[in-house]
């Protein structure tokens, strides 16, 4: 079986991957975009992206793919995220810092209190950033990146756990065209039900309606995020988990009673969410 996933090599996702598909082939992308085009044109299996980190919120390319392309979530992984701040060892300095934006993000107040006047530039991916900053030592530049990406690419670590706060964690999930909720041997931590909701246009309430089909059902909703369809604005979708277990007859029933209100309903997956093992 072939998983592909956000790489190059080295990347969180890929250690995430590793950790779901131990056994499998894992086929490296180099965005996001490129894992969901690889599921959707077969040339794998399923593909491992990151969803949400516990300090800079959901990855919106991975939501705004969610909703465009015909896929599922099979499961979700949270891993603890730890940055390090690493150079080429022919070097001493450098003059920028090059790495995924999550991850700039997620170092913000530690730059800024230690290398304000450094320039930050957006990469692809922390491994991406890494492996640039091997392949051209003649540039000062450094990299933001876990310590696998260091050793692998042979580069120095300078300042270790530059994340600005100790609790910083990523999800990431499973992708797939089947409707399978995936087990694995791993500490599982909560059962999901995922959905994007899209509301209809000039209705007002529509959105308290929707809620209301959770409320009076005792449903528990972990997260609600709205999210633009570029179709102008004011216009959105709505992502939702329900936290709990998939009851064929009630869980049914309330998104049979969300899509009579005039809402679509996009059925994303009820999936098991396991805690990376160390």
């Amino acid at each position: 079986m072939k998983i592909a996933y956000l790489g190059p090599q080295a990347s969180f996702t890929q250690l995430a991957a590793s950790q779901i598909f131990p056994d499998e082939e894992l086929v490296p992308q180099s965005s996001i975009l490129d894992c969901f085009n690889a599921v959707k044109n077969n040339e794998v299996d399923k593909a491992v992206v990151p969803l949400e980190n516990s300090i800079e919120g959901t990855v919106s390319m991975t939501l705004d793919y969610l909703y465009d392309f015909e896929v599922f979530i099979e499961t979700g992984l949270v891993m603890p995220i730890a940055h390090h701040l690493m150079i080429h060892p022919d070097n001493e300095t450098f003059e920028k810092v090059i790495s995924h934006p999550q991850a700039l993000a997620q170092t913000f107040h530690f730059r800024y209190d230690n290398f304000k006047e450094i320039l930050s530039q957006d990469f692809s991916s922390t491994a991406a950033s890494a492996k640039l900053v091997s392949e051209n030592p003649q540039e000062k530049w450094a990299a933001i990146a876990n310590r696998y990406s260091a050793k692998l690419y042979g580069l120095k670590i300078i300042h270790e756990n530059i994340q600005d706060f100790e609790q910083n964690h990523t999800k990431f999930i499973v992708i797939s065209k089947n409707k399978e909720n995936l087990q694995l041997d791993l500490p599982k931590t909560s059962e999901k039900t995922s959905l994007i909701i899209t509301l209809p246009e000039d209705q007002a309430g529509s959105l308290h309606q929707v809620l209301s089909v959770f409320a009076w059902r005792k449903m528990n909703l972990s997260k609600i995020e709205s999210r633009t369809l570029k179709t102008g604005l004011g216009n959105y979708f709505f992502f939702i988990n329900v936290a709990s277990e998939w009851h064929n007859v009630l869980s049914q029933n309330a998104i049979d009673e969300i899509i009579s209100l005039g809402s679509n309903v996009k059925f994303l997956g009820h999936y098991n969410e396991y805690a990376f093992s160390e």
